[in-house]
């Protein structure tokens, strides 16, 4: 075994395990370091505390005066907890969160050490907004941007230092980060959705979109993680052969969780509880040494802030437990990759669950509204859906007979598709009463008040209605929940809008009763977002021939999934609901296909790289070792030598063979990357690095793969995957 790969494993079994003592109630823990309503009720007056309410609940602006009220009374709190610095936390387009920390450390003008922390310090910073991917938007030259505080995403403390959520934004105005289009959408959707809940309810005064995202993950040791450059430099293993065990046996999933990772998770877990992040579930996933944890839903942007938060603190805690965190959607070949599945919903102020249905036929009808448009809005924004969740890794997962396809459909079970055949017969024009009372007692009043069980699931639907909310399950484990968010509030938003709009021309033009308009506009949704529905098998050679007829797209690589951010329809459709400008949408385009090149890119290096200096001079040395053996047979036996060492001889031109053809591999792809990196247009590069150089990546690893079978396993180089998978 090579040295540094036994050092590795040594040291992955050499270590003690950290104990974790859990606290003997979470519920007296949570939110401890977070600046929330109790908080807030201790540490601000009156006024201040009135003052931020009315902004998180409605929108309005919290004036200079407030905010200095607010920021000593934030200040006060922070340093009772043993604060020393602040830092505005927000979520550039590097997919990854940024701070820079400032120390509350004064000193007056006769040089008095004081701790100080205004308004101004709170409000807004100066972060260099040349230094993050701004897609054009700003020159190296013209490097001045602003981070804003987001007042509906409380501030928390993680360490000593006290962050608070904010906005990143150019000088000029534009949104440089996740979280600025996610809130536009946020307040498009409460204002379409409140709208439409009134035919209903006349008390609903706002609607929040809700998220609960469920994170998948591996936990690898992490000395063995250090012991492979690929890992360390793309997240993701680029070679090595399958283990003889893998999740064959489906002993993994839902099995005994492991002591060592129990006691991560447990670490874990107090610090999510602390930070007011409401994790709930855990258990082991299909993968070995793949994980799952969940938290309670929330509203959107709390949600979206939690869960990236959480994978900072993930990474933390696992260093702490000597630990790599793996979120890349694929890191392991021949095994089920990682996603994070995106539960949606809408949820009044009056407490009701718009995508749940009622114990009455008029509440039945509410949610017949909101889930028929839902679907209607998916059938005319599929391709934005599918962008929503593109990237270079997400492709190695999406349609890999594990993840659901990269054609997007939406799965309703057999119970809510007879209900809507039914609703599709209705006579069109004004119902008779007779009609209505039908109706509404025998279609729509059959829908039961739950559904979480009314239908087995569909785990090949990347859109399936799960009884009362919507799963998105096509979002990769590494992904910012926001983008797909955002993508989803805004074609809901729109939808309904077209939706009231139609409802209220019938009322006002035909004279129908609203339940008559609403029975009509929603009868012909029904009818044209037909195709996007389907129960089936979503891996099937079979649905890519249907969904073809069906005129669904079926955008199987990044860059060809990213042409849709840009579409008219697309600019269209964010500009009409004030969500991002198109320089904003074009900006964001030009990062994405520019991160897609590079992140091929940095790959295709770190294969070559281990390929050439650590697989093919590892493989001339178990070479010469056979040869030397072969020498010392044709020395003992003369010419008679290859009757004992004809294995030894095929072996030598096996490893020859693999040698020659990982050489020209190498070779060859980087002659189109060098073509690939002269092309000026973002996107023609993407695409020259998808079609041209990521298929390299396959034909180099398989012949790697086959020497790692051939060549002394004490010789090998890299950490290999029983190792990887199996070291717990």
């Amino acid at each position: 075994m090579s040295t540094l790969r036994f050092r590795a494993v040594e040291d992955s079994f050499n270590r003690k395990p950290i104990e974790v003592h859990e606290p003997e109630r979470r519920s007296a823990i949570f939110g401890k370091n977070v600046f929330n309503e109790a908080a807030m009720r201790q540490y601000l007056t009156k006024d201040s505390y009135k003052s931020v309410k009315d902004a998180i609940e409605n929108g309005s602006k919290i004036e200079r005066h407030v905010a200095d009220h607010v920021s000593t009374g934030m200040k006060e709190w922070a340093i009772t907890k043993g604060a020393t610095h602040y830092t505005h936390w927000f979520q550039p387009l590097t997919g990854a969160t940024a701070e820079k920390h400032d120390a509350f450390f004064e000193t007056t003008s006769d040089g008095m050490p004081i701790e100080k922390f205004g308004g101004g310090q709170l409000v807004q910073q100066e972060p260099d907004a040349s230094s993050f991917p701004n897609g054009g938007i700003r020159n190296t030259f013209e490097a001045r941007g602003y981070t804003a505080w987001d007042p509906t995403s409380p501030a928390f403390i993680y360490g000593t230092t006290l962050c608070i959520p904010t906005v990143f934004v150019a000088y000029t105005g534009e949104a440089l980060d996740y979280k600025t289009p996610l809130l536009r959408s946020l307040q498009t959707i409460d204002n379409a959705a409140t709208a439409v809940a009134k035919y209903f309810d006349k008390g609903v005064s706002k609607v929040y979109a809700t998220l609960g995202w469920e994170q998948e993950y591996f936990l690898i040791d992490k000395a063995l993680a250090a012991s492979r450059p690929d890992i360390l430099l793309s997240g993701r293993t680029l070679l090595g052969h399958a283990s003889a065990k893998g999740q064959q046996l489906d002993d993994h999933y839902f099995g005994s969780i492991p002591s060592r990772v129990l006691n991560y998770m447990r670490d874990l877990e107090t610090e999510c509880m602390y930070l007011g992040v409401p994790v709930k579930t855990r258990h082991n996933e299909v993968a070995p040494n793949q994980f799952e944890l969940a938290p309670i839903f929330e509203e959107a942007n709390l949600a979206v802030d939690h869960n990236s938060l959480l994978m900072d603190v993930m990474d933390k805690i696992a260093d702490r437990h000597n630990f790599k965190v793996l979120f890349h959607e694929k890191p392991f070949a021949g095994i089920n990759g990682s996603g994070k599945h995106n539960n949606w919903s809408l949820a009044t102020n009056t407490g009701t669950n718009l995508l749940s249905p009622g114990s009455t036929p008029m509440k039945n009808l509410q949610f017949l509204t909101f889930f028929i448009n839902t679907i209607k809005a998916v059938h005319e924004y599929e391709e934005l859906i599918r962008a929503a969740i593109a990237s270079a890794s997400n492709d190695h997962r999406l349609g890999a007979n594990e993840a659901p396809p990269a054609i997007i459909s939406v799965f309703i079970g057999s119970q809510l598709t007879e209900v809507l055949d039914e609703l599709e017969k209705v006579t069109n024009g004004k119902l008779s009463p007779q009609e209505k009372t039908e109706l509404k007692l025998n279609v729509v009043g059959k829908i039961p008040e739950i559904l979480l069980d009314n239908t087995d699931r569909n785990r090949t639907s990347p859109f399936a209605f799960t009884g009362n909310k919507f799963e998105l399950r096509a979002v990769g484990s590494l992904s910012n929940c926001a983008m797909p968010m955002t993508v989803l509030n805004a074609i809901v938003a729109k939808q309904l809008i077209l939706f009231k709009e139609s409802v209220d021309k019938l009322i006002k033009e035909k004279k129908m009763k609203k339940d008559d308009a609403i029975f009509n506009v929603l009868r012909e949704y029904i009818k044209t977002s037909k195709d996007i529905r389907f129960e089936g098998d979503g891996y099937g050679e079979a649905w890519e021939k249907e969904a073809k007829k069906r005129g669904l797209s079926n955008n199987k690589t990044t860059p060809e999934a990213l042409k849709a951010n840009v579409s008219k329809k697309t600019i269209q459709l964010y500009e009409d609901l004030g969500i991002m400008t198109k320089v904003e949408i074009e900006a964001r385009h030009e990062i994405q296909v520019e991160e897609y090149a590079m992140h091929i890119q940095i790959e295709g290096r770190v294969l070559g790289d281990i390929a050439r200096n650590h697989v093919i001079p590892t493989a001339i040395r178990y070479q010469n070792i056979l040869i030397e053996n072969v020498q010392g047979l044709k020395n003992i036996y003369g010419n008679s030598f290859k009757k004992f060492a004809g294995e030894q001889m095929q072996l030598i031109e096996s490893i020859s063979e693999h040698i020659a053809k990982i050489n020209k591999g190498i070779t060859d792809m980087i002659e189109e990357r060098k073509k690939a990196n002269k092309i000026e247009d973002a996107e023609k590069r993407a695409f020259a690095y998808c079609d041209k150089v990521k298929p390299y990546f396959n034909e180099i690893r398989y012949h790697c793969d086959k020497l790692e079978l051939l060549v002394d396993d004490e010789l090998w180089p890299l950490t290999k995957y029983r190792e990887l998978l199996f070291t717990r």
